[in-house]
């Protein structure tokens, strides 16, 4: 039988810190030696931005927090390709709602902008139909308004002013209570909502997202416009309630593109955190979270086990429900939580050159006809009518200069077999573009293509859907899981948790995390029984959070 010698010391931090730290050596009769871990360390599995926002909070309050990602560099879905013209964004393209982002660096004591460099876009967005007709969204309001009158009618203009008071009231009254709450609950929301009665106009909450473009604007081409908002969560808008209306003001409060890729957004968050002392280990799958008696006490890896009072996972939550974790965590959430599924997407990121379009930094390139378009992805079919999405990583370079593409055509999640898949993809997407004018020499083989089928091995589990659970329903919001779990020690943080998907989502739960983690760690006794794995148990201490230097961080 084995034997664990267990002897516990207090020392402080060398340098710069001067929390009391816990020490515990641990030495199991043929177990293969001395192990040395700091005590209360915590475990993120992934390297997505909710876990290294949530990586990097912790690190700054004096945690020892080790990340371990299955992939060879940070980021997660905020990936790049190689390319003849670089390293090229193959998942978001851009960063909006700033503020979520500058919180973060204020609260760890940095700036923004001394770590990356950000362009504001004045034109959010160019769009293109296929009767000809263009159009650019700005970045200014006014101008946005004078675009709307000149290309669709001074009726039309009216129609958009109004369309985005609501949607800038829908945001102001939900930012704080959804987004920035960690556990947002249906009373709390009603009770607010109860004291703005308008709000309830606004909200329309039993219609969906077309229902009320339909009636918003006399231009169905504006409905077709604003109802794309609802793939930003991977909906339809046809599904999704009309609340989601307020995605549109998130992107009017400012775009900016980030020098080098949205990939330096994580190179940034992986750099601090590694310098306040977290521990990186890349090509790291975790195949396990080890529990006893329902209580986390580390994770399993190919190099070994490494134990945890507490771990983040920032993956896919369906991998936990669907027990790709080990059974001791598949109760941490339900199945209600993660199902139906969202979108995914066909994506291309490749180097070119254009011909034939004028493109600015975002791209749209509308379908004919939006109900049959989200009609086929309901079937689970790829739509032979649909909306392409193009992202000119280098907009404003020479002409027949190579730039890096990314393109994006939403699919359904559970694919069908991928070699119909990707060349029905590849024809799809440049058939399409061709009808436009579009040409890209030369033009991307299918190397360049990520299916959903090929999401769905990026991202296990998760079926290639790139947002969870699906946004369709009044209520969806509320069924994403929340940071904290039913297993003791466990916490989730992602775009598939609470509150939703994208980058500025994602980061949040990133804080939502770290957060909970804090305040349950100075709720715990430094003196009780804490199971460890062996079947042995012994005191430990926590790790006090340094004062916040920030009060709304």
């Amino acid at each position: 039988m084995a034997l664990a010698l267990r002897y516990v010391i207090l020392i402080r931090h060398a340098v710069c810190k001067l929390d009391w730290t816990v020490f515990r050596f641990e030495s199991t009769i043929g177990s293969g030696g001395l192990q040395l871990r700091e005590a209360g360390n915590i475990v993120v599995i992934g390297a997505g931005v909710g876990g290294l926002a949530a990586a990097l909070r912790l690190a700054d309050a004096g945690c020892s927090v080790t990340v371990l990602e299955a992939h060879g560099t940070p980021g997660g879905k905020m990936r790049t390709v190689p390319s003849a013209a670089g390293p090229v964004d193959a998942g978001p393209t851009v960063l909006t709602m700033r503020p979520v982002f500058e919180s973060l660096y204020t609260r760890v004591g940095e700036r923004l902008e001394d770590h990356l460099t950000l362009t504001p876009l004045p034109i959010l967005a160019r769009h293109y139909w296929d009767d000809g007709t263009c159009f650019d969204l700005s970045a200014d309001p006014a101008e946005s308004i004078a675009h709307v009158a000149d290309v669709f009618g001074d009726g039309s203009a009216d129609d958009y002013r109004a369309f985005a008071a609501r949607a800038r009231r829908l945001y102001d009254a939900f930012e704080g209570p959804m987004m920035l709450n960690e556990a947002p609950t249906r009373a709390a929301l009603t009770a607010k909502v109860m004291l703005r009665p308008r709000l309830i106009a606004d909200m329309a909450p039993h219609r969906t997202m077309a229902g009320l473009l339909k009636t918003a604007f006399r231009d169905p081409r504006l409905a077709q416009l604003f109802g794309r908002y609802a793939t930003y969560v991977g909906g339809s808008p046809y599904a999704s309630p009309a609340i989601l209306s307020l995605i549109s003001d998130a992107e009017a409060r400012g775009v900016w593109s980030v020098a080098g890729g949205m990939h330096a957004l994580a190179a940034s968050l992986a750099g601090l955190a590694a310098h306040r002392g977290a521990r990186f280990q890349y090509d790291t799958p975790v195949r396990r979270i080890v529990t006893q008696d329902g209580v986390v006490t580390g994770v399993d890896t190919d190099a070994g086990f490494i134990a945890a009072d507490q771990v983040v996972f920032n993956g896919d939550p369906r991998a936990l429900s669907v027990g790709l974790l080990g059974e001791g965590v598949q109760g941490a959430v339900r199945t209600d939580a993660v199902e139906p599924r969202s979108l995914s997407a066909c994506v291309y990121a490749f180097a070119a050159a254009p011909r034939g379009v004028d493109l600015a930094h975002h791209t749209v390139f509308f379908g004919h006809d939006p109900a049959a378009e989200f009609d086929a992805l309901a079937r689970g079919d790829i739509p032979e009518d649909a909306t392409l999405y193009l992202c000119a990583q280098d907009h404003g370079c020479a002409p027949d200069a190579l730039q890096r593409f990314e393109i994006i055509l939403n699919a359904p999640p559970v694919p069908r077999p991928e070699a119909e898949e990707q060349t029905r993809c590849q024809t799809q997407i440049f058939r399409r573009f061709a009808d436009f004018g579009l040409t890209f020499t030369p033009t991307p083989d299918a190397d360049a293509l990520t299916t959903p089928m090929g999401f769905d091995r990026l991202f296990p589990a998760s079926q290639g859907s790139l947002y969870g659970r699906s946004p369709h329903g009044m209520m969806a919001a509320f069924k994403r899981p929340t940071a904290r779990t039913p297993i003791k020690g466990l916490y989730l943080c992602g775009g598939g948790t609470h509150p939703g998907a994208g980058v500025p989502m994602a980061t949040l739960s990133g804080k939502h995390a770290a957060g909970a983690i804090l305040s349950d760690r100075t709720l715990i006794s430094t003196s009780p029984q804490t199971a460890m794995r062996g079947g042995m148990s012994t005191g430990s201490a926590t790790v006090a959070p340094k004062p916040s230097r920030s009060s709304a961080s």
